[in-house]
């Protein structure tokens, strides 16, 4: 987990800047980080193989892996953005954004972009840069590709709309920011003809055509004292199920909104840092000290918990079959079952820490490593 400062004068950020240094120093400098938690022999109780497996160059930036169909668009840190087939491993196209990546990708399959550290938007179709836009903030969350448009959501709580085919700005919202965000991605997805976009606490519907407000949730309410206490923001990945928006609220809460109506279906404390998975029935969340955890998705009921993965550094979870799949920082896959939490298989990489939530594209299972690793799994 990292923070970023904005807003603020060039005192008050140094100043502000300090005191999260020295918080980190003392939390280094004081108790021992809990020891991963020992993993017993793989239990192996479904079969999974490696079907195929290829390298884009190290990710050190909040990757998001963006699957349409059997394609797969992705990333690495240096500028690298390709797409693969899903199927085979096979590279469709491969280029270069020039610039190293603060976040990405997005793509509808046909448009795919990226955000570079000097905050350029970077559009390609088939691997062929089409135009580049300016944002005047930076950003950390994957750009939404839908319905010809681009939509980006910044650091600073802004919103803006981008024509698809040109990168012309076509408008931009903007709401008071707080003075502290994470680096990492949000929450910003379509649903039906709203756009559904993570500000602060609140899950907030928009017209995609001018950017007014539709509605809004609280999913969370800042407390405490000081900004960092008071940090709040929606983080990705959700768990859409219709009309159904399932989110987590860093370290507070998660909950499930009806985006048809603009209110809150349930929201159960959790004290978690990534992006939440589920199906029809369950929504699975990981906590920060790596317990996973099941709730009904109707109800906000806790239907199971797991320990069995504590302190390993898990990824957002993702739903595969009768499976929920967790990363961790050991480049290990856990494979649970979606019932209990049991364990079903565990999957090897390349030994470096899973760097984005892993996808499902068909019945493969995709997982990308900071190392650059990229590893695709498929059921025997």
């Amino acid at each position: 987990m990292s923070l970023s400062v904005h807003g603020l004068s060039g005192c008050v950020r140094a100043a502000l800047l300090a005191l999260l240094a020295g918080l980190l120093v003392a939390c280094a400098g004081g108790a021992e980080k809990p020891k991963p938690t020992e993993l017993p022999p793989n239990a192996a109780l479904i079969g999974v193989r490696l079907a195929w497996s290829g390298s884009i160059g190290a990710v050190t930036f909040p990757l998001d892996v963006r699957v349409n169909g059997s394609t797969v668009a992705l990333a690495s840190s240096d500028g690298t953005v390709l797409a693969l087939d899903a199927g085979t491993g096979r590279e469709i196209w491969r280029t270069k954004a020039g610039e190293a990546l603060a976040a990405g990708v997005g793509s509808d399959g046909k448009t795919t972009v990226v955000v570079t550290r000097s905050n350029l938007v970077v559009a390609f179709n088939d691997g062929r840069e089409i135009w580049r836009q300016k944002i005047p903030a930076q950003i950390y969350t994957a750009p939404l590709v839908a319905g010809e448009r681009v939509f980006v959501l910044a650091a600073d709580r802004s919103v803006t709309a981008l024509d698809g085919l040109t990168g012309r700005k076509l408008w931009a919202q903007q709401r008071p920011g707080d003075p502290l965000v994470l680096r990492q991605s949000g929450v910003i997805l379509a649903v039906g003809d709203t756009l559904v976009v993570g500000l602060s606490g609140r899950m907030v519907g928009m017209n995609p055509l001018n950017g007014s407000v539709r509605w809004e949730v609280p999913l969370a309410t800042p407390r405490g004292t000081n900004d960092i206490e008071r940090l709040v923001d929606l983080v990705g990945t959700v768990s859409r199920d219709g009309s159904n928006v399932c989110a987590r609220a860093f370290q507070a809460n998660v909950g499930c909104v009806d985006t048809s109506r603009g209110s809150l279906v349930w929201g159960q404390a959790s004290n978690g840092m990534v992006g939440v998975a589920g199906n029809a029935k369950s929504l699975f969340g990981v906590e920060f000290d790596g317990k996973v955890v099941a709730w009904n998705r109707i109800s906000g009921e806790r239907l199971w918990i797991s320990e069995r993965l504590r302190y390993r550094g898990l990824s957002s979870p993702v739903v595969a079959g009768r499976s929920v799949v967790v990363g961790d920082n050991a480049g290990l896959l856990h494979l649970l079952s979606v019932e209990d939490g049991s364990p079903l298989n565990r999957l090897t990489t390349d030994g470096s820490a899973i760097a984005a939530p892993p996808v499902m594209s068909g019945d493969t299972l995709i997982a990308v490593t900071r190392n650059g690793g990229v590893f695709g799994f498929r059921p025997e």
